[in-house]
């Protein structure tokens, strides 16, 4: 048995694995805006009684929603809002979400680099011939103005030749100023809760 070529395939498969563990539990259920809308007062009386702790869970949630490339991101940035307030919970989000864009990051360059470089095809190449003219400035672009899903860049980035530090940067810069305008929409949220109304 070659460890080496094992050892290559670990980061997508504890990927893989906690993905399974999330929805076999139904745990993505709870990451909605009706349980937002149902959980306000007992998440904002936890975060009260234990800031550190809650700051930590939420952060490493966003980090394994944005690994595991959930649909709950935005759920999530607006939660961190409401509770946390806007800026706070924006830098627990790109905190968050940079550590998880980078673990997907790891994980395709290490494990399933080949196969998913022959997946991508000709939306791949359209990548490459961006991050060749210029890495930081193409990367930061698709950060800013994300027309393209955050998880697809994530792994066309990898698929490159883009180094994990110009990666890391672009992506923490890159989605500050979104993440914050959400932030400040959860925020805002406490009001349409506070009245009865649905987010």
């Amino acid at each position: 048995m070659d460890f080496k070529k094992l050892k290559r395939f670990l980061p997508i498969a504890l990927i893989g694995g906690v993905m399974a563990l999330v929805l076999f539990l139904g745990l993505d259920e709870y990451i909605s805006l009706e349980a937002l809308r149902d959980n306000e007062a007992a998440v904002k009386d936890a975060v009260q009684t234990m800031p550190v702790l809650s700051a930590f869970i939420f952060t490493t949630l966003y980090t394994l929603v944005v690994a595991l490339s959930l649909p709950a991101a935005t759920v999530l940035t607006l939660t961190g809002g409401l509770v946390f307030g806007t800026f706070v919970g924006g830098l627990l989000t790109i905190a968050g979400a940079s550590a998880g864009a980078c673990l997907l990051f790891l994980a395709a360059r290490t494990a399933l680099g080949d196969t998913l470089r022959k997946k991508a095809g000709p939306r791949l190449k359209q990548f490459q011939e961006g991050f060749q003219r210029d890495a930081v400035s193409y990367l930061l672009m698709v950060r800013f103005i994300p027309v393209f899903p955050f998880f697809l860049v994530n792994i066309a980035a990898a698929l490159t030749n883009v180094s994990f530090t110009v990666f890391f940067l672009t992506t923490l810069i890159g989605i500050a100023p979104g993440t914050f305008v959400y932030a400040s929409v959860g925020n805002g949220l406490a009001v349409v809760l506070s009245q009865g109304g649905v987010p």
